[in-house]
């Protein structure tokens, strides 16, 4: 049975189906109409004004979406934290690497006034000479009581003195240094920045102050010398570290190294001697440094004997032997005419610091 508005014979074939059905496609929501752009005047309206028949509307105000507000905040609240972190960074800023100084070195011989000490045993030089007192290797060089400075903690400080500590263990006491089997132990101790002098300083040894293997460690000539199996070396002296400005510390190694020698290949019952070396090194530590655990070499003072003045200390020291003279004759020619080169130094070994026998 048809509908009201249906016709007589009902809904044609193919024909829309309904009043609803045919304006179902130009029916719009409620939102679509408050989001036109364009309104109709009221009847009234365009009677009274003779206005157009539609008008442009203002834009429609609407607030940010909750997603939007959210964004923003996150975003200002990272752009704040960024701004912070660059104001109060727990590390610091990263800090200018000051290029790093070549060491400087002198290395003065000692020649005896007589002939050189020496008996059977090396107990007993040490027992009858100014090391009587000194202890045995490492231990006569303690570490002293460590305080934080104005840019440096406590525990900064400590691994400055227990890192140069280590390198005049390894420069003046490791057995395969002093008879110039090795370099490695010290050299991996050195800054990366200094390692082209200390190669240098051993594949061309020079007189320069700068290039000499003895400035960098303690070398004895193995094909003259051996260390006495019976006579442990004693050492004395003492570090000392001090901030000199507020990215570097300097800790200052001051010690006095005695060995007892025999002449390579001798017996153990050959006489023996007393060797005695005074070394005082200033050691500089920037942060990194103090990270890697490396060392700057600044300066490097060094006092051997007995020696003979003739003799060439740049590659090793030869040390004078029990009964040995110095040779007549002073250290090589120095030319002040030659700009750029230290003099040749020599001192005369006091005949206090030897022992009495």
């Amino acid at each position: 049975m048809s509908g009201p508005g249906d016709p007589p014979e009902g809904t044609p074939e193919g024909g829309l189906g309904g009043g609803e059905d045919e304006y179902r496609s130009v029916v719009f929501d409620e939102s679509f109409v408050r989001a036109a752009r364009l309104q109709e005047y009221s009847a009234e309206e365009r009677m009274a004004d003779h206005a157009p028949a539609v008008r442009r509307r203002p834009p429609l105000h609407r607030g940010l979406t909750r997603q939007a507000l959210i964004l923003v905040l996150l975003i200002a609240v990272a752009f704040g934290t960024a701004i912070y972190m660059g104001v109060r960074h727990p590390y610091g800023t990263p800090e200018t690497r000051r290029p790093v100084e070549p060491l400087r070195m002198t290395v003065i011989p000692l020649a005896p006034t007589g002939k050189v000490p020496g008996t059977a045993g090396a107990e007993s030089l040490f027992a009858h000479s100014p090391a009587a007192s000194y202890d045995v290797g490492a231990e006569g060089i303690p570490l002293p009581a460590a305080r934080g400075t104005a840019h440096f903690s406590d525990s900064q400080v400590v691994t400055a003195l227990t890192t140069a500590k280590d390198y005049v263990v390894r420069s003046s006491l490791d057995p395969e240094v002093l008879t110039g089997r090795q370099v490695g132990p010290v050299r991996s101790l050195i800054d990366a920045d200094q390692l082209d002098q200390f190669d240098q300083s051993f594949d061309h040894p020079a007189t320069d102050g700068r290039h000499a293997p003895t400035g960098w460690l303690v070398r004895l000539d193995p094909s003259r010398v051996q260390l006495a199996a019976d006579g442990p070396t004693r050492v004395q002296g003492n570090l000392q570290a001090v901030e000199s400005d507020a990215s570097t510390l300097e800790v200052t190694a001051d010690h006095t190294f005695v060995y007892a020698l025999r002449p390579t290949g001798a017996a153990a019952g050959a006489p023996a001697s007393l060797f005695t070396v005074r070394r005082e090194v200033t050691f500089r530590f920037t942060r990194d440094d103090l990270r890697t655990h490396q060392v700057q070499l600044v300066t490097s003072y060094v006092q051997a004997g007995p020696l003979a003045c003739a003799e060439d200390s740049t590659a090793y020291l030869r040390p004078l032997l029990a009964g040995q003279t110095a040779h007549t004759g002073g250290p090589a020619g120095t030319d002040p005419y030659e700009t750029g080169s230290p003099a040749a130094l020599c001192g005369t070994l006091a005949a206090g610091a030897e022992p009495k026998v």
